[in-house]
């Protein structure tokens, strides 16, 4: 039995410059006080993140639709975890805090467990690590996303990770402006926004 697709949603804002910076803002408004709203409603919206950020082509997105129902819960909840975690650590460097160790453990178990999956390969003249024989296993998304995260946490590029300037978004993006200056998530959703609420509040004064 496949997993039942839920209504149709706009695509995502991949802004990040990054699929896991993007993965953390499918979490949108979390830092709103009425709350955040999740993007992340069922398994198929997953593939549908995975196959828009290019992690997997089209063709093989398919073969992961016919995952069961159960298994699709089961990995949208690790991926949440997952998800979590990366945003605990995350946030917590940018702040200038030390992240606790629970989310680290989270990342690391999910890290290893990526990487224990993959195998190696010759290809052409060279060898490469390869998903052979885990092409249609329901946890490949959260693979690929936990090896993109890892790849990213240890590389010089997390040094430029930046936090959208709006309080209530702070959605995470890679900042690669010439200057290093880059200040909103994208000047069409959050600077437009905070342009116009500075506009009306010197109007007031």
């Amino acid at each position: 039995m496949g997993v039942s697709k839920p209504n149709p949603s706009p695509p995502f804002q991949l802004v990040a410059g990054h699929p896991a910076l993007d993965f953390i803002n499918t979490l949108d408004w979390r830092f709103r006080e009425s709350g955040p709203d999740e993007l992340l409603q069922s398994y198929d919206h997953l593939l549908r993140f995975i196959e828009q950020s290019k992690m997997l082509p089209a063709k093989q997105t398919q073969l992961l639709h016919r995952t069961s129902k159960s298994a699709g819960v089961r990995v949208l909840n690790a991926c949440i975890e997952f998800r979590e975690a990366m945003a605990e650590v995350s946030y917590a460097w940018l702040d200038g805090r030390n992240p606790s160790a629970a989310p680290l453990r989270t990342l690391e178990r999910h890290f290893k467990a990526a990487q224990f999956r993959q195998r190696l390969c010759w290809k052409g003249s060279q060898l490469e690590w390869s998903w052979s024989g885990m092409e249609t296993e329901a946890e490949l998304p959260l693979w690929l996303l936990s090896l993109a995260t890892s790849d990213l946490m240890v590389s010089e590029a997390v040094q430029r990770v930046r936090a959208c300037d709006n309080e209530e978004c702070r959605w995470l993006f890679l900042d690669t402006s010439k200057n290093h200056t880059r200040r909103w998530c994208d000047m069409k959703l959050c600077g437009n926004r905070m342009k116009a609420r500075r506009f009306k509040a010197q109007k007031k004064t």
